[in-house]
């Protein structure tokens, strides 16, 4: 497993080139062949002709398109990412976003993704672990956490949300009735989902 930090982590006084052959040097793999893994991690990140320059004289997305480029060069099983896009401004966050979703794809790498933004985790997440104080509030796909979340927290947590108060009448296995204002709705039991329910008139 690699970790792609917040602050990128790179190292000052190495090149880009010998950051991204740094976990390479402490696997001890053979010194003729880094230079081409090198070479090859530089273009798929599209920081070729970077490979002489220091951490210092790159910009935010070049840093971390470096430090992508280092966690992935000896390709772990797992690519833990730690808020990578945090520090970068909102256009340069947009076009890394787009390229880490088309480099799991490439790769079928497993990533597990930290990040407070729900934006961010909507749009590249296959699946959402929702967290509070330290516990799991719910897992499941996008379309899921949204469509059906299984708390007041979560509802509200990943997205605008209308919500209405009002008080359980009486239930089955299918169905739960519920007084509000005036009125009473039926919420359908969904099955795939025993923890939720839709509302219906």
């Amino acid at each position: 497993m690699h970790t792609v930090f917040q602050s990128y982590a790179l190292f000052p006084h190495l090149t880009v080139a010998e950051n991204i052959a740094y976990p390479l040097r402490i696997a001890k793999v053979p010194r003729e062949t880094i230079a081409p893994q090198v070479t090859e991690a530089l273009k798929m990140f599209q920081i070729e002709g970077l490979g002489d320059r220091r951490p210092s004289q790159l910009s935010g997305g070049q840093q971390q398109r470096v430090a992508l480029a280092r966690a992935l060069i000896n390709r772990p099983k797992v690519l833990l990412l730690d808020e990578p896009l945090s520090a970068l401004d909102a256009k340069i966050r947009e076009e890394v976003r787009q390229e880490l979703r088309e480099l799991q794809r490439q790769t079928n790498l497993t990533f597990i993704y930290v990040t407070h933004d729900q934006e961010e985790a909507m749009a590249l997440s296959d699946r959402i672990a929702v967290m509070h104080n330290g516990q799991v509030r719910q897992i499941g796909t996008p379309t899921e956490i949204y469509d059906r979340p299984t708390s007041l927290f979560v509802a509200q947590f990943i997205g605008k949300a209308n919500l209405l108060s009002g008080t359980v009448t009486r239930s089955d296995a299918d169905a739960t009735w519920i007084q509000l204002g005036g009125m009473e709705i039926k919420a359908i039991a969904l099955h795939s989902s025993p923890q939720s329910a839709a509302p219906s008139p």
